[in-house]
């Protein structure tokens, strides 16, 4: 049984890392016609709809309820589906081409952020073994984003408030994930469904401003159709089929091992990037590599000490045989 679980578990992340591994290369072709935030609206409306639809017939009207925790719900769906979206899909769209390889990247960093977010959090330094893993991340992270070239410091304003975005929207992605946490008396689909229906009721509220205040275009159905396959994949696979099995994936396997699976989001990418006849640098290849092995060695870091751990409570006796 513990076997068919890991298996299950592993799958479900891996289908949830791939997809969000496609994502950017199939994004970057969309954002060149339409808008990133009615792209982003519009993708998860769709998926708001859908998940309503079967947590209706799954779980029934009852589990629309907020329960009193409408505030928190509010809070974690706009970082998760307003906050991530629109930030990373606007930066990846100022970064051009090689925003892509840069918001694949930042999501590998979704761990070490989460050890950042918890220290700034808690008040609480990690050990010297997780910080170095951070600074080596970070090293590989820079590699990536400059492309090994010094004449990017030069233009730090040019490419500042794109990788902002970018670092904004995934640290909502992370507050989002954490937040989870709270509601593990709810079930996967009615968490995922009620956080991207308050999330995608912000996003609503912001195109509709941005358009009646002129700040941007509403797109026509003709825009909207000229995507319709790019749309619909971002619709099924990233959106709704990642955030389902990603959330299940790691309610089988726990975080600390289903998080090595985000190791494919720029493997998937730079596959696809490759096809579409980008020329992968050096740097960004060996950057990305060592954003793999920081995760990696931080991750085998923590396994030994849960073990360690479990060892001592046993026998210490506190653990039953």
């Amino acid at each position: 049984m513990l076997k068919k679980q890991i298996v299950i578990g592993s799958i479900l992340c891996l289908i949830a890392s791939m997809s969000w591994g496609a994502m950017f290369p199939v994004a970057h072709i969309a954002l060149q016609i339409i808008d990133p935030f009615y792209f982003s609206f519009i993708r998860y409306f769709a998926v708001a709809v859908i998940l309503s639809m079967l947590l209706w017939m799954k779980e029934g009207r009852a589990s629309f309820r907020l329960e009193g925790r409408g505030k928190t719900l509010l809070f974690l769906g706009t970082m998760a589906f307003t906050v991530y979206n629109m930030s990373v899909f606007l930066g990846q769209q100022l970064m051009g081409a090689s925003g892509t390889i840069v918001a694949s990247i930042m999501e590998v960093l979704m761990p070490i952020i989460s050890i950042i977010v918890l220290w700034i959090t808690t008040k609480k330094a990690p050990n010297t073994y997780t910080l170095t893993s951070v600074g080596i991340a970070l090293a590989g992270a820079l590699l990536v984003i400059t492309n090994g070239k010094l004449a990017f410091f030069m233009m730090a304003g040019q490419h500042l408030i794109p990788l902002l975005l970018v670092f904004t929207g995934v640290i909502g992605w992370v507050v989002y994930s954490m937040g989870g946490n709270h509601f593990r008396d709810w079930s996967i689909l009615r968490y995922s469904t009620i956080t991207c229906l308050l999330g995608s009721a912000v996003s609503f509220i912001i195109v509709t401003l941005a358009s009646v205040f002129h700040l941007l275009p509403v797109p026509t159905m003709h825009t909207i159709l000229s995507i319709k396959y790019e749309m619909s994949f971002m619709i099924l696979l990233p959106g709704l089929a990642a955030l389902l099995c990603w959330n299940s994936g790691i309610k089988l396997l726990s975080p600390i091992n289903g998080i090595l699976f985000i190791n494919c989001v720029p493997i998937t990418t730079f596959v696809i990037m490759a096809f579409q006849g980008y020329q992968i640098s050096n740097y960004e290849f060996y950057g990305t590599l060592l954003i793999i092995f920081a995760l990696i060695r931080n991750n085998a870091h923590q396994r030994k000490t849960l073990r360690l751990n479990d060892n001592s409570a046993y026998s210490a006796g506190r653990v039953p045989k």
